[in-house]
């Protein structure tokens, strides 16, 4: 099965409309994929919800239900299983761009997955260092119904 770390642009996204490619591949593609984020996403999503309550239009009982049925596939990660090569790496990847990101860049290579996000600055700054441990949605959302297609 595929790993997929997860980017908090593509939860927030995916908060803001459930039935969008990134909700329904979040909810539904657990059987083809695994997917993964640092800790700190719940303490992100936490301290943004109001703003998404706002943005998505949601009760805070939606919000509530929409949070847990995208993180009930979601495993989370204690940053601290991640021996320290791995931030070493991240870090020098992600000081020319965004610090912030190193945590998924960290797990992403740990996993020997791949790492799903919007942040196109981010994408662009890793490609550029030829990192290419990176999906785009589109190119997910591709793998996604080729594999549902598969099934039926």
């Amino acid at each position: 099965m595929t790993k997929i770390v997860i980017d908090s642009n593509i939860v927030f996204s995916a908060l803001l409309n459930i039935n969008s490619r990134i909700g329904q591949i979040l909810i539904n593609g657990s059987k083809y994929y695994e997917f993964y984020s640092p800790e700190y996403i719940r303490q992100e999503i936490i301290e943004h919800q109001e703003k998404i309550k706002r943005i998505g239009k949601l009760t805070d009982n939606e919000f509530i239900e929409t949070y847990e049925l995208i993180i009930r596939n979601l495993s989370i990660l204690n940053h601290t299983i991640i021996p320290k090569k791995f931030y070493k790496t991240a870090m020098e990847l992600c000081d020319s761009v965004d610090v912030d990101d190193a945590a998924f860049v960290a797990i992403t290579n740990y996993l020997k997955g791949k790492l799903w996000t919007g942040d196109k600055k981010l994408i662009k700054g890793l490609k550029e260092q030829n990192y290419h441990r990176i999906i785009s949605t589109e190119e997910l959302y591709l793998d996604f119904i080729e594999r549902e297609k598969k099934e039926q």
